[in-house]
């Protein structure tokens, strides 16, 4: 995949309710460069989180040093830790002051696998769902660390993360609710494309 048939997503692609987001991002290319390499996948499954009115969304608790990504401008990397030992891939939208995000949580790899197994830490002649269905193992095949990538403008083909259009048809868009959360947890803000493999069952 060349960089040039990728048009990076603008600023105003995530100046919107994360629930009119979340949707469209489906189908769209995750890319990492590392130098002249880069890594690629189609993503496939996202969550929407939204402000004060969602339980289980980490701005609901109001503006701090650890969420003040998604108080900021929309298009921005939000990166956070979970469990102790895996990171999660968000981006702000909403207008700058008002939180929201969404959450990717699977993407269907397109170019740099054996970079990709290399980061996870897994053979090669693994499942490739392992590689990156789930947000923490995504994270992980990316390269994604809080460290490295919060607060970093997914909306500039400058960055070395950032999120593309390569052309392709939208695919279907399937709704369900979030998983993996106790709060909040019946809000339908959990989009998919059905039947990809990368999809969390």
């Amino acid at each position: 995949m060349k960089q040039s048939a990728l048009q990076v997503l603008s600023r105003d692609f995530y100046d919107r309710d994360p629930r009119l987001v979340g949707p469209d991002l489906l189908g769209k290319i995750l890319v990492r460069r590392d130098g002249r390499r880069l890594l690629t996948g189609r993503i496939v499954e996202v969550e929407a989180y939204l402000g004060a009115e969602d339980a289980a969304a980490h701005a609901s608790i109001g503006k701090t040093p650890r969420n003040a990504v998604l108080f900021g401008p929309p298009g921005v990397a939000y990166v956070y830790f979970i469990y102790g030992n895996h990171y999660c891939l968000n981006v702000s939208c909403l207008p700058d002051g008002i939180p929201g995000g969404i959450l990717f949580r699977a993407v269907d790899p397109i170019y740099g696998m054996k970079a990709m197994f290399k980061l996870r830490g897994i053979n090669e002649s693994s499942d490739l769902r392992r590689l990156t269905r789930g947000p923490g193992r995504l994270a992980a095949a990316f390269g994604i660390t809080r460290e490295r990538d919060n607060g970093k403008d997914l909306t500039s083909s400058r960055s070395d993360l950032y999120i593309a259009d390569d052309g392709e048809p939208a695919p279907e868009v399937l709704i369900t609710k979030r998983i993996g959360i106790k709060k909040a947890a019946d809000m339908p803000l959990r989009y998919i494309v059905p039947g990809n493999k990368f999809v969390s069952g």
